[in-house]
């Protein structure tokens, strides 16, 4: 879990990598994704708020991917494409461009982290 400097909540995988300081190389923390899509993001999510649909969690690689990157005609509604065939390798050459992949993190955002766990509430002993 990350609380975000604007205190909304965003649940991030306990394995992703810490968010890199502003103009660092991305290192697929995710955070950025988390909290609001890019603009290709919010096309192809159709929201503006809230976790990007394309964000997708790589297991092997311990990091956030952007599926506009990976696989994008999962999400532009042609799925059944190959993923190293054309369809793929130009949506994914224009979407790097859109999202300005390799140029460092632009997320502004301070995460934090979990909150520590409030004790429970306890009642008053019953009088008898």
């Amino acid at each position: 879990m990350s609380r975000a400097s604007s205190g909304r909540v965003i649940w991030v995988q306990p394995e992703a990598p810490p968010k890199p300081a502003v103009g660092e190389p991305c290192n697929g923390c995710g955070v950025c994704c988390l909290a609001e899509p890019c603009p290709l993001g919010a096309v192809v999510s159709l929201k503006r708020h809230g976790a990007c649909r394309a964000l997708v969690w790589s297991e092997s690689q311990r990091q956030y991917r952007c599926g506009m990157l990976v696989h994008p005609t999962r999400y532009v509604g042609l799925p059944t494409c190959r993923p190293d065939g054309l369809v793929n390798r130009l949506i994914r050459r224009y979407a790097r461009r859109l999202i300005a992949a390799g140029i460092g993190c632009d997320a502004e955002l301070e995460p934090q982290g979990a909150p520590s766990e409030p004790a429970p509430p306890t009642r008053p002993p019953e009088k008898r």
